[in-house]
C-alpha cells in the first residue's frame, strides 16, 4: 500500500482509499481530498513534516500523521 507520505516532490497521484475514522477522516474529506481526487506533492519541510501540496486547484499543508491514512497510486 502506498500513501501520500511516501510520495515525492514533484509526483502527481490520485486517491484511492482514505483509511482513517471520524473526525480525522472528515476533515481530510472537508478538505477535498476524496477518492479519485489529483494530488500534487509541491514541496516537503526540511524535517519532513508537513507537506505541501495542490488539491482541486488551492495548496494546503498535509502533517504526516494525516497523509499516512491517504492511500494513493
Amino acid at each position: 500500500m502506498t500513501t501520500l507520505k511516501d510520495i515525492k516532490v514533484g509526483q502527481t497521484v490520485k486517491v484511492i482509499k482514505l483509511h482513517g475514522q471520524g473526525a480525522v477522516k472528515r476533515r481530510i474529506m472537508d478538505m477535498g481530498i476524496t477518492k479519485g481526487t489529483q494530488i500534487y506533492v509541491k514541496k516537503v519541510a526540511p524535517l519532513g513534516d508537513p507537506v505541501e501540496v495542490t488539491v482541486r486547484g488551492y495548496e494546503l499543508s498535509i502533517r504526516k500523521d494525516d497523509a499516512k491514512i491517504i492511500e494513493v497510486e
